[in-house]
């Protein structure tokens, strides 16, 4: 088994490889000024963005949960993976090989479990392309045909063919190096009789790919009439799998659902397929599963949330399609978007639609009529008989509560006056009022109660450790936020800091968690560092901090844009002489407390020197204020 990976690679990996692009795979990142990037965050559930990302320091940070970090931390918490894992994935995808300390480079050195099952899934991949061109393969080509993809559409999606022995794919990858428990761990192979064996055999095959592109499982179509397995069968749950976790398309459909804040949510493969054959390039389809929360978490990330984002769902007219979508109805709330529902006049879905209409009509099919809060309502209120009076109010007393969820009071009002020409009644007061009643009614439901206790931020956490006596940290306290205006300067800009900065001790920071932080940058071998090689000297902050939590106050200092539009030395020499003078002025005041302790009757010489030092700080200090910087 090979080592660590060498120092140098891994430097190398992270300069090579931007934050940027790497956050935008899998969400929208937009311009937060200062040279900064914001979105929404993949580790909290957020409204607004408070994710930031700065390309020029290989840096995130979020400000609403703390979490932060460089290039390969964000992988790794944003995939679940190992830190040799990332290194080998972003070392890949640049192009870098990567040696290792205890042995050299070894290419077949044993790698993360995520690592090799996505690998065996690329090579099954590319083996199901193949084997698309076979003989054996003609009634998949068919299939194919005859819904409109030629083989051009075919190798754009990645369509593929598995053969319909036992163990053709199995045998295929014991050959390039996997083991039987992998193959199985991946859902690829199932265990048989004899051995493992073909998990799909003699189908249709559609690779899953997760938003940053990598298959993660395979979607397979039954062809033959002799096959009695299910129609569509998926790959099953597996530690890269989640079908509740994964969007089929959305490696495609990505930057135009984020670029035009739309998109199109469709029931099958085939459906991506001829959606985006037909210029629909958001088209997005679920995977053998209701589309629910996590997908939305998906969405919400690339769409931003902002004012003019659509979420469009298409779905078959029959009552397993109205199902889904009322299904999709129930986590509607979940989404600052609009969103609306799409259903052809006769029934056909995008696939069918474009085969029998052509482009257009699928174009068309998805323009945005229908909200799907209407849809819902109008399903409630179809099944009431609306000539009597009791079916007038029965119909009420199901639908009000469901218009009562939206939040938006305004909206709420609009939809509480639809509802009440759907059902006919006349007194347009009397729903707008029962259903603002539903809603204060389930407010207080819930129940106010006592304030939830404030989850404790790393910072502060810090500052607890270090001083349990110590006064609270507030931006609103000017002593603080000179000091973190300082510790900015001194990660994002050490050059205009420098070197004056690495005389300034510890003791010069009085709250905690920034007194942490300068001792990182002692520990990491000063500021100065940072004028010649700014990433890597951060890298060696990070690394030097105590704990995650200082680790995490230095990723946002890192990243939080300074308060200054105009940052120069005059800036950053202010700066360092405000905290100097208060730190100047405590060393007064300690000194003037030690003179009235030691009173007229005290050792001489003692009371002199006591006298000439608080001398020589009065005089230092009065420098500070006349000279300024250059007094440092």
């Amino acid at each position: 088994m090979a080592g660590r990976i060498n120092d140098e690679d891994v430097k190398a990996v992270r300069d090579a490889v931007p934050i940027d692009a790497v956050v935008s795979e899998y969400l929208q990142l937009r311009n937060a000024g200062g040279g900064n990037l914001k979105g929404l965050c993949p580790f909290h559930d957020e409204k607004s963005p408070s994710f930031q990302v700065s390309p020029s320091k290989g840096l995130f940070h979020c400000f609403g949960c703390q979490e932060g970090g460089d290039t390969i931390t964000f992988v790794m918490k944003v995939d679940h993976l190992s830190f040799s894992e990332v290194v080998e994935r972003l070392a890949g995808q640049a192009g870098i090989t990567l040696r290792y300390e205890e042995g050299g480079y070894n290419p077949s050195h044993q790698r993360g479990e995520r690592i090799r099952l996505v690998e065996a899934h690329k090579v099954a991949a590319q083996f199901y392309m193949d084997q698309l061109e076979s003989a054996e393969a003609e009634i998949g080509r068919k299939f194919l045909a005859e819904r409109g993809f030629d083989q051009a559409a075919a190798a754009h999606f990645g369509v593929g063919y598995s053969p319909a022995g036992w163990d053709h794919l199995t045998r295929f990858l014991r050959g390039k190096g996997f083991t039987d428990k992998e193959l199985v761990t991946s859902g690829i192979s199932q265990e048989g009789r004899r051995g493992p064996i073909d998990r799909f055999r003699g189908r249709l095959m559609w690779p899953i790919r997760d938003i940053g592109g990598e298959v993660v499982g395979f979607g397979a179509r039954r062809l033959r009439e002799d096959d009695n397995g299910p129609k569509y069968l998926n790959t099953p749950e597996t530690p890269i799998y989640r079908k509740s976790q994964v969007l089929y398309g959305i490696d495609l459909a990505k930057k135009e659902i984020a670029k035009s804040s739309r998109a199109v949510v469709v029931e099958g493969y085939t459906d991506v397929m001829a959606c985006h054959l037909a210029g629909i390039t958001t088209a997005i389809a679920t995977c053998g599963t209701a589309f629910g929360g996590d997908h939305i978490k998906i969405l919400r990330r690339l769409l931003m949330d902002n004012g003019s984002a659509r979420v469009i769902f298409t779905f078959d007219g029959d009552s397993a399609g109205q199902k889904a979508a009322l299904r999709a109805f129930e986590d509607d709330q979940k989404f600052t978007a609009e969103t609306y529902i799409a259903v052809a006049p006769d029934g056909m879905d995008p696939c069918d639609l474009r085969l029998a209409k052509g482009d257009e009509a699928v174009a068309d099919l998805v323009e945005p009529r229908t909200p799907l809060f209407e849809f819902a309502l109008r399903h409630i209120v179809s099944r009431y008989d609306l000539e009597t009076p009791a079916g007038r109010a029965a119909a009420l007393d199901e639908a009000a509560p469901v218009v009562a969820r939206i939040k938006n009071s305004g909206a709420q009002h609009e939809v509480a006056v639809q509802l009440a020409g759907m059902l006919g009644i006349l007194d347009t007061q009397f729903v707008v009022k029962r259903v603002s009643q539903l809603a204060r009614w389930a407010r207080d439901r819930g129940g106010r109660g006592p304030a939830p206790a404030r989850p404790q931020q790393p910072y502060e956490a810090a500052a607890t450790r270090a001083s349990a006596a110590g006064p609270a940290l507030t931006l609103r306290n000017p002593v603080y936020a000179t000091e973190r205006e300082l510790l900015k300067l001194a990660l994002q800009r050490p050059e205009l800091v420098s070197p004056a900065f690495d005389a300034y001790g510890v003791d010069e920071f009085t709250a905690a968690p920034y007194a942490a932080v300068r001792e990182a940058i002692i520990e990491a071998g000063g500021a100065d560092l940072g004028t010649q090689d700014p990433q890597a000297y951060l890298v060696r902050v990070r690394e030097a901090a105590p704990d995650d939590a200082v680790r995490a106050m230095v990723t946002e200092l890192a990243v939080e844009a300074i308060l200054r539009r105009s940052v120069d030395e005059v800036y950053a020499g202010q700066q360092l002489v405000a905290v100097r003078r208060r730190a100047v002025d405590r060393r007064i005041r300690d000194v003037q407390g030690s003179l009235t302790r030691l009173g007229s009757h005290s050792d001489p010489a003692r009371l002199s020197a006591v006298q000439e030092e608080l001398m020589v700080l009065q005089r230092y200090d009065r420098a500070l204020q006349d000279l300024g910087a250059q007094a440092l």
